[in-house]
């Protein structure tokens, strides 16, 4: 099956302003991403999504290619869907959504989302990562819980699975899965999560994998043993750290284990 990876990425984040631009160990983020995504070899082709002429000539000076999308979209999902509805990609039958701020994202993981959706267990896929307890106190650590089958259940920034008794900890601790924001989807259900309108669950938790999930489309989780160096660059205290951490991405590029079995794709 065709896979194609699109890396959405917008230049007007509030909290780190120009955040594909700026700098990640002598590049712009938005090109660690991409580079990142291609050295991985688990897609077809990879496009980066954008509504910025500046990143657009950044990613095609490092000899990527890059879509304009329109400014008016609320979501990564949305520009993602608007890049897999034009004639050049419609041929490919999964799409994953890399966001563009993911530069230390494993091959693992990746894989392991494309695989639920290659299997044709599910329609949707995504990944998660053992994680320790104590990201269970961390609003900003998105957390799922997962069926016997490796479907989504629910994803929440508040503690789950609740432990209700302290005696039951041994029972709680080895469930707690970090999500790491990755999406795989066929072609159908990519078009059916942006033609639904945002579920009041979606808003609440502002997570808009909910959405999907609230109107009964299956989403498989990929486990992977151990979470990336870091997730998502948001702040200036990110982009600091990530600089720090980069030589060690490097070196361990694609080391983590799929606790998912392999499905060729």
């Amino acid at each position: 099956m065709s896979v194609l990876a699109v890396i959405p990425a917008r230049l007007g984040a509030v909290r780190l302003p120009t955040k594909p631009l700026r700098d990640l160990a002598g590049a712009p983020l938005i090109v660690r991403v991409w580079e990142r995504v291609v050295a991985m070899e688990v897609v077809d082709r990879v496009v980066v999504a954008t509504e910025s002429d500046e990143v657009a000539a950044v990613i095609a000076r490092a000899g990527g290619e890059c879509v304009l999308t329109s400014p008016n979209h609320l979501s990564g999902t949305d520009r993602v869907a608007e890049v897999a509805a034009r004639a050049p990609f419609r041929g490919f039958d999964i799409v994953v959504n890399v966001q563009g701020d993911e530069a230390f994202v494993g091959r693992d993981a990746v894989r392991g989302a494309i695989s639920h959706v290659a299997a044709g267990t599910f329609p949707l896929g995504t990944a998660a990562a053992v994680a320790d307890v104590s990201i269970l106190g961390e609003p900003s650590a998105v957390k799922v819980v997962c069926g016997d089958d490796g479907r989504a259940l629910y994803f929440s920034r508040a503690p789950i699975p609740y432990l209700r008794d302290p005696s039951d900890q041994a029972i709680r601790d080895p469930l707690v899965r970090l999500h790491l924001g990755i999406y795989a989807y066929t072609r159908s259900a990519l078009a059916a999560w942006v033609a639904l309108p945002p579920h009041p669950l979606e808003l609440s938790e502002r997570l808009e994998q909910l959405r999907p999930l609230a109107g009964g489309w299956g989403m498989g989780v990929a486990v992977v043993d151990e979470a990336p160096l870091m997730g998502g660059i948001d702040t200036e205290a990110d982009l600091q750290r990530a600089n720090a951490l980069w030589p060690v991405a490097v070196r361990d590029h694609g080391s983590s284990r799929t606790l998912l079995p392999e499905v060729r794709v």
